[in-house]
């Protein structure tokens, strides 16, 4: 029998993004065509809870998303998580058409061994029918994703210890493959679009290509703001936790925006480049419609106009917020300040709402 991680029903569900160095919590309901912000938190991991988005200390993660439930006042207690596209494999097979759910699951696990290099009992698995193959009336084009429990089973725990329940486990490209809806409005062109999102956090930069909606490539780096962070701190001898208030809320020497801000914003355009040429290099794919930035370093000021520039490419900092209403449990202000580094967030609250 498979362990799906990706399927449930409901109405209205937290989505909970655990990120190495932030939780962030996030609640939507619908108002006709417009989904509106119902609960939002936000707060600092400290080091060594998760390391490049693995959880490590599952009772100090719990605890953290226990704080933002009672901090935003939700009742809600359902929530969606979701794990990093680095630990699931996804693969698209060909499959008979016309099977039912019961004897695709049981034709899945006799094949699943063939794309699944851990033994089945370690794994979870989950599928979705895409439609049929092309060209081949009779075969169907199913989406197949697996991840080690282990990876799944830390965020289930961590939850459980703020007193939630785990309803759906997600993969953090298909959640931001569902957000990139929110952003139709704000795209510098309409109609069918290739567009790369780059998702630029503290410890990982992800770069996501979507074609005409769909994710059609993914890769994970090492590279993202605890660089700045750090430079902060060795240069003006601060602490991790001065450095990283300096960095938002401003008061550093003069020489800062000229030593330090300029050379990081470099070092980002750089990773983005050659994140895209390796992109271009293994693809069909010769040039894109738009960039989005989104994570944390996105807001840097100045970021997105110099990738623009650079890369020649129209390029955008997201805001999935930009066209929902705010409930007044909500601080719209922090809100707005954070919307950039919400996309999976979003994608993980509009799970259930869909």
């Amino acid at each position: 029998m498979l362990r799906r991680f990706g399927t449930a029903k409901g109405s209205q569900v937290l989505g909970i993004d655990i990120s190495s160095t932030t939780v962030k919590l996030l609640e939507l309901s619908r108002e006709g065509d417009r989904y509106r912000v119902d609960s939002y938190a936000v707060a600092p991991l400290p080091p060594e809870a998760v390391v490049e988005k693995n959880v490590n200390q599952v009772e100090t993660v719990g605890t953290l998303i226990n704080d933002l439930v009672v901090r935003s006042k939700t009742r809600t207690k359902q929530a969606v998580a979701a794990v990093s596209g680095s630990a699931v494999i996804i693969k698209t097979i060909a499959m008979p058409a016309g099977l039912s759910e019961e004897d695709l699951e049981a034709q899945l696990t006799v094949e699943a061994d063939q794309y699944i290099p851990y033994p089945l009992e370690e794994v979870s698995l989950d599928f979705e029918e895409l439609g049929p193959v092309p060209g081949r009336e009779d075969q169907v084009n199913i989406l197949l994703a697996a991840c080690r429990q282990e990876n799944i089973e830390s965020r289930v725990d961590a939850l459980e210890v703020a007193g939630l329940t785990p309803a759906i486990m997600d993969v953090e490209v298909f959640a931001m493959e569902r957000a990139m809806a929110l952003l139709q409005t704000q795209m510098p062109a309409s109609g069918p679009q290739t567009i790369a999102m780059v998702d630029i956090g503290a410890s990982m930069t992800t770069l996501s290509v979507f074609a005409d909606g769909e994710s059609v490539y993914t890769r994970e780096q090492l590279f993202g703001g605890k660089q700045l962070t750090d430079e902060i701190m060795n240069r003006y001898d601060l602490s991790f936790e001065e450095a990283g208030r300096a960095k938002k809320q401003g008061g550093l020497p003069e020489d800062y925006e000229r030593e330090v801000l300029e050379p990081f914003r470099e070092a980002v355009v750089q990773q983005v480049s050659r994140s895209l040429q390796f992109f271009f290099s293994s693809s069909e794919y010769t040039q894109l419609d738009a960039i989005v930035l989104c994570g944390g370093v996105s807001a840097i000021e100045g970021l997105s106009s110099l990738i623009e520039e650079r890369l020649n490419t129209p390029t955008i900092v997201a805001n999935p917020f930009a066209d929902m209403s705010v409930g007044p449990r909500v601080n719209a202000q922090a809100l707005a300040k954070d919307a950039p580094a919400m996309m999976v967030a979003c994608g993980l609250a509009m799970r259930s709402l869909r």
